[in-house]
Formats: structure tokens, C-alpha cells, sequence
């Protein structure tokens, strides 16, 4: 492999036909998601069109994100159709130029952009996206628009853990507070069996650095009676963004707080399979991307002087869906404890990878 001026043509007009793709998919995600609001929200509460236009743009990254393996499928194959109809690629392989030279530097750069679009880009967009849902909210009047009537957490370490039924919740400057509050605390034995061993009973909850802040408790062990107190302080293990979290989606997480989500719901004794799967399927983006890449050049290569050449660009376009949906098949094949986790979330891209290869090889090698 070398890097040379062919290389970096192909690479630097691959790159533009990507950000093209990626501004044309943006704004119609942009239109899609305003007009959405505007029926949703816009209908319910006193909304301005700039408050809605800012909405929009706090949801917009996390659906970007998405679909950024097709805007790499797209715009990767827009680059090599353009370069084949206008005779470029028949001149650089005519010239002993192997397609490899030139699709292997864009594939590897679409991994290095999934890359960074995980440990970058992902965390901003979850970031949006909690605010997005904040101020939505906000306009709404009424933050538990999306949520259940009662709200449940968990929390634990290896000596107890504590289940948390509450009636109504809000976010105070950045701090969760829960009113008509129960606790179930468990003791674990020396089998590491939960036993109950007391309830608290709390008109609110707020959720401090370290502790929860119970106010106006009522306490009662098993067997004794309760005891009431105006205020008492229950260590915790959870956070204001993980005790979040519990209520978001895995998709809604960032990359670099997905570790802890997992570890914290395992220990509080919840099956940490979706946010282990997620975990795994964020880590398999760049090859992916690279794969989508490889699948574009595969549909791209033939000459345009036999024709056809747009039905196979066609047939990439319906071949990156298929395998768009056999990822969130697989997913839920994985969330159901039919098919392991790691299977689900690199399957879906190494067939990708694999089919755009072998795609290559018939037809740059026979």
C-alpha cells in the first residue's frame, strides 16, 4: 500500500461526496423533526417558531448519528459513480492502478470517522439529546409527559441493595428529587440471598452527592414498629445522571458512561443486557463505516460503457437497508437471550464487510 496523488484524489472526492450526502440527510432529518414538533408540540403548549427551531437542533445529532452509515454508503457510492462516468477509474485501472489502492485509504478513513463519532460525537449527541427531552419537557409543562405514573429504581453493592418506588418525580437544577417515596431496603446473607430488612416511607427524595436526603420518614423494621423522623440521609450509590439513566434508552447513554451503566445496573441485581449490547454495537461502528464504504465501491466499479451501472447502485442502496434491519434484527434476537450479544452487535457488519470483499475480488480479480 502506498499513499500517493491518485490515492488522495480519490480519497479527497470520496470525503466531499460524504459531506454532501451527510448535509443533504441532516436537513431533511432537520425537516422531518421540525414538523414533527411543531404537530406534537406545538399543538399542546405557547411555543415560538425559534424555540421550536431550537428543539429541533438538540434532537437532530442523535438521529444524525444513526444514519451515518448510510450517508457513508451514500456518499461513497455518488463518488464512484461520478468517477466512472466521466471515465476516471477506467483511466487509473487502465494505467495498473488497482481499485484496492484507492478504496482501501477510504475505507480505513471511514473507520477512523467511526472512531471519532464514538468517543466524540456520541457523548455530545446523548448530551443533546437529555436536554432535548429537559426542554421539551419544560414547554410541555409536564416532565413525566413520556414517562410511567410510578417511577422504580434500583441500587446495590455486594452486601445490599435497595429497590425505590416513588410516585411522582422532576429535575432541580440538575438534581433528582422523588416524592411519595417507599425504600425496600435487603441485607444479602452469607448465601448472597437479599433478606428484607426494613422499609422507609418519605414525602421526598432528593438525590445529593453520596446519599439520599429523605424528608419526613417513617421507618419500620421487620417485625417492629415505625419510627418517625423530619429528615434522614441513606447512602447510595447512584448519581444524578445514572439514576437518569435508569429511565433513558441504552441509544440515549454516552460511550464513556456506558462501563459504569452496566456495572451499577449488574450490581443492583438488573440484567445489563441491552447496555452491554449497545456497548458492543458503539465498538463495531468503525467497522461498519468501513464496510459500508468497501459495500459502495463493490456496487460502483462496473463499466459504465456495458450499462446497468445505476440498477447495481440501486442494488447497494436496497443491500445497506437489508443490512441496516438485519442489525436491529439481530439486536433483538440478542435483547431476547436468543443469539449472544457479541454475535449480534459484529455479526451484522463482518457479512457487510465480507460481502463488499468478496464483491471486490470477483470483480477487480475475477
Amino acid at each position: 500500500m502506498r499513499f500517493g496523488r491518485i490515492e488522495a484524489y480519490v480519497l479527497s472526492r470520496s470525503l466531499l461526496s460524504v459531506g454532501v450526502a451527510l448535509a443533504v440527510i441532516t436537513a431533511v432529518i432537520i425537516l422531518v423533526q421540525f414538523v414533527e414538533l411543531s404537530r406534537s408540540v406545538g399543538v399542546r403548549a405557547e411555543v415560538s417558531v425559534a424555540e421550536l427551531f431550537a428543539l429541533t437542533a438538540l434532537g437532530t445529532p442523535s438521529l444524525v448519528l444513526v444514519l451515518l452509515p448510510f450517508v457513508f454508503l451514500f456518499g461513497c457510492m455518488a463518488a464512484y459513480v461520478s468517477l466512472n462516468r466521466r471515465s476516471e477509474l477506467v483511466a487509473m485501472r487502465a494505467a495498473g492502478v488497482s481499485a484496492w489502492r484507492f478504496i482501501l485509504p477510504t475505507a480505513a478513513a471511514a473507520a477512523v470517522i467511526g472512531a471519532l463519532s464514538v468517543t466524540l460525537l456520541n457523548p455530545l449527541a446523548a448530551a443533546s439529546n437529555a436536554r432535548f427531552g429537559i426542554e421539551r419537557a419544560r414547554i410541555m409543562d409536564n416532565y413525566l409527559v413520556d414517562a410511567p405514573e410510578d417511577i422504580w429504581l434500583r441500587q446495590g453493592d455486594e452486601r445490599s441493595q435497595i429497590v425505590i418506588h416513588a410516585k411522582d418525580r422532576e429535575i432541580v437544577e440538575g438534581t433528582v428529587v422523588l416524592r411519595g417515596v417507599s425504600l425496600f431496603i435487603y441485607q444479602k446473607n452469607d448465601a448472597g440471598v437479599p433478606e428484607f430488612r426494613r422499609r422507609l416511607e418519605a414525602a421526598e427524595a432528593r438525590l445529593l452527592p453520596g446519599f439520599w436526603r429523605l424528608t419526613d420518614v417513617r421507618e419500620a423494621a421487620a417485625g417492629e414498629s415505625s419510627v418517625r423522623s423530619e429528615s434522614l440521609s441513606l447512602r447510595s450509590s447512584l448519581d444524578s445522571e445514572s439514576a437518569l439513566e435508569r429511565f433513558a434508552s441504552p441509544q440515549a447513554i454516552a460511550f464513556w458512561r456506558l462501563p459504569a451503566a452496566i456495572r451499577t445496573t449488574e450490581q443492583a441485581g438488573f440484567s445489563a443486557s441491552r447496555y452491554q449490547l449497545r456497548f458492543q454495537q458503539l465498538l463495531a461502528t468503525p467497522l461498519l463505516f468501513a464496510a459500508m464504504t468497501i459495500l459502495a465501491a463493490a456496487f460502483s466499479l462496473r463499466l459504465a460503457r456495458l450499462g446497468g451501472l445505476a440498477g447495481l447502485a440501486g442494488a447497494g442502496v436496497a443491500l445497506g437497508f437489508v443490512f441496516f434491519f438485519l442489525n436491529e434484527f439481530a439486536g433483538a434476537l440478542a435483547n431476547a437471550d436468543i443469539i449472544p450479544l457479541a454475535a449480534a452487535a459484529w455479526a451484522p457488519p463482518v457479512i457487510a464487510l465480507l460481502s463488499g470483499l468478496t464483491l471486490l475480488c470477483y470483480t477487480e480479480d475475477g
